[in-house]
């Protein structure tokens, strides 16, 4: 049901909002890790990720949008249950950056991962380029 809500509250805020920005995020074309081995990707941005929750999605190739989870400065957060042994989401306030950590990964979590920060009613997007897992 979280999901759910979720896809819909993206196609409303998109469709709704007038009020969008967008950054563009330095970030390598790829990053490539062995079976089991850690992942670590970061998002500095340059607003107060103070008041955003810090979203991660992923796309396999070939499939749809999967949500991983968010997570915001004094809150707890939340994960897609089957990914909570996977990956965690971290916010750094004072250098403004956010965290992906995926650990143990398969080469079924090889896909083209993607954040954006959402404050309240307002859609930001941020994408990150191609920034795919390829695992060996």
């Amino acid at each position: 049901m979280l999901c759910s809500y979720w896809y819909y509250s993206l196609i409303n805020f998109m469709l709704s909002s007038t009020d969008v920005k967008c950054e563009q995020l330095a970030q390598p074309a790829s990053v490539t890790v062995q079976p089991g081995q850690p992942l670590t990707i970061s998002c500095q941005v340059s607003y107060s990720v103070r008041s955003y929750q810090a979203h991660w999605i992923r796309q396999p190739a070939g499939k749809g949008l999967e949500w991983i989870g968010y997570m915001c400065t004094g809150c707890t957060g939340a994960r897609k249950d089957s990914l909570k042994s996977k990956f965690s989401i971290t916010v750094e306030e004072s250098s403004k950056t956010v965290t992906l950590n995926g650990q143990n990964l398969q080469p079924e979590d090889s896909a083209v991962y993607y954040f954006y920060g959402n404050p309240h009613f307002l859609l930001v997007n941020f994408q990150l380029k191609s920034p795919k897992l390829n695992t060996k």
